[in-house]
């Protein structure tokens, strides 16, 4: 069963994209602005909408951690907002101006890579916000593009029909020539892969002009070997297929349509399981919460739909709250600046890190973020924390702290589960990149799912994320 759960009404052209993150619902228009909702009611943030832009917005995303949101337009730039003040970061634009028609973030939040109506493919350093290369890859416009999920590779998809597998250094890997036939218009990794003595597999979907939606199987053996295979060809709705994209957990795949329906179906099996009937013209835009069970629809009618799928989640709702919860405190955890933290945040933050101990001490001196700020050994001692190990611990989750909060640290940098600079980042199944002790301690205690997604880990195989960790390392070298 999937029932409407709201029909937001707020662009005055038609929706061109829309997107996910564990707390905010965005979704970008022809009318040039952006507009940010709450998942909680979906109520519309104060600072909404966004403009910035001099033409139509083509294309959304935000980055994993939900910090920021992306967006590109046929006004050749793409713009990097902070997604807590909606104010802009950064403006990376296309080196010869061209308009832009899709851009997409690595998972690890590395990479950013957009594509180009005159064929062109750019990528960024996301961090350094520098450019690293732009290539011609299509005679056609590049309207869809998506990294892999282990971040060492995308895809791309062009108005000619043809799909085309790249590593991050540009080099390709495979082509599916007329993989839709009057050309691609989007396409999306699901979100897990599998690994097996070196092999790994991935799914992706695609869909087209020709009115169907595929799903694929990309399997790659070392750097260079990589395979694509067809394994569903889904032909339920009966016009162009405009856009498409797996749910979090990589069971359903769900796509949109110039017939104004949308479909969702089983990911594995291939078969259809609801047609969705709301919009009143194309459907041209669908995106999955990456912690509910949420589906977001844009149209040409100028709406963003948003639907429940209501047995899609057998968890307990206490425990669906709590993923959402843990999804919004990791989102939130930098909005503040640690010196504007009151007693109660640091009281909060010092439970979370296993310092209840000293909640009390903190509490009787009133200890706010600027006093947190300013702790040295000497100013523990006087407050009483004598235990040398004690006091090593929480000097130690301080500096980690003031480290996050700084504001030349990336939070991409940061392990979600110690949240302290990474030495030794990989992937986990789940597609997100930890510090490998951590997730390694993580998996071997009682708890097997995923530390962000709460979803269970199919695998305990971590891969290397040699790009991040090479990341890190300039970084570190420039402080």
């Amino acid at each position: 069963m999937v029932s409407l759960v709201r029909s937001l009404r707020h662009h005055s052209d038609e929706v061109s994209c829309c997107a996910f993150s564990a707390a905010l619902l965005a979704s970008g228009s022809g009318d040039k602005t952006l507009r940010l909702y709450d998942t909680s009611d979906f109520s519309e943030l104060p600072y909404s909408p966004l403009a910035g832009h001099g033409y139509a917005v083509r294309s959304c995303c935000f980055s994993a951690c939900g910090r920021f949101l992306l967006s590109c337009s046929a006004d050749g730039s793409t713009v990097v907002w902070r997604a807590d003040t909606g104010e802009v970061a950064a403006e990376l634009r296309h080196p010869n101006r061209s308009a832009l028609r899709v851009c997409a973030l690595a998972p690890d939040s590395s990479l950013l890579l957009a594509g180009a109506s005159d064929g062109s493919a750019v990528l960024w350093d996301f961090r350094s916000r520098t450019l690293l290369s732009c290539r011609t890859i299509s005679e056609a416009s590049v309207v869809s593009c998506c990294f892999s999920p282990c971040n060492q590779m995308f895809v791309t998809g062009c108005t000619q029909g043809d799909l085309g597998l790249w590593d991050v250094n540009g080099g390709l890997l495979h082509a599916e020539k007329d993989a839709h036939d009057l050309g691609v218009t989007c396409c999306s990794f699901a979100p897990q892969y599998h690994a097996d003595d070196g092999c790994l597999d991935f799914r992706m979907a695609s869909c087209g002009q020709d009115s169907q939606l595929k799903i694929w199987i990309v399997s790659q053996r070392g750097a260079a070997d990589c395979v694509m295979k067809l394994l569903h060809t889904l032909t339920s709705q009966s016009a162009p297929v405009l856009s498409c994209a797996f749910s979090y957990d990589g069971e359903l795949v769900v796509s949109g349509s110039v017939d104004k329906t949308v479909a969702v179906y089983d990911a594995t099996r291939g078969t259809l399981l609801h047609t969705l009937k709301h919009h009143d013209r194309y459907v041209t835009a669908v995106a999955l919460s990456p912690t509910m069970p949420w589906i977001a629809t844009g149209s040409m009618d100028r709406t963003v739909n948003v639907w429940r799928i209501g047995d899609a989640s057998e968890r307990p709702e206490a425990e669906s709250k709590a993923t959402v919860d843990e999804g919004r405190r990791l989102q939130d955890r930098g909005r503040l600046q640690l010196r504007d933290w009151s007693e109660e945040d640091v009281q909060t933050w010092m439970r979370e890190e296993g310092l209840e101990e000293l909640v009390g001490v903190f509490k009787a001196n009133n200890m706010d973020g600027a006093e947190l700020s300013e702790l040295t050994k000497e100013t523990a001692t006087e407050l009483g924390v004598e235990s040398v190990g004690l006091r090593g611990r929480l000097l130690r989750k301080v500096q980690a702290l003031k480290a996050e909060h700084s504001n030349d640290l990336p939070d991409e940098f940061l392990c979600p589960i110690s949240r302290e600079l990474m030495k030794d980042p990989v992937i986990a199944e789940d597609g997100y990149s930890y510090e490998r002790e951590s997730i390694e301690s993580w998996i071997k205690g009682k708890n097997k799912r995923s530390p962000m997604t709460n979803l269970p880990l199919k695998t305990t195989l971590l891969t290397p994320n040699r790009s991040l960790k090479t990341a890190i390392q300039r970084w570190r070298a420039t402080q």
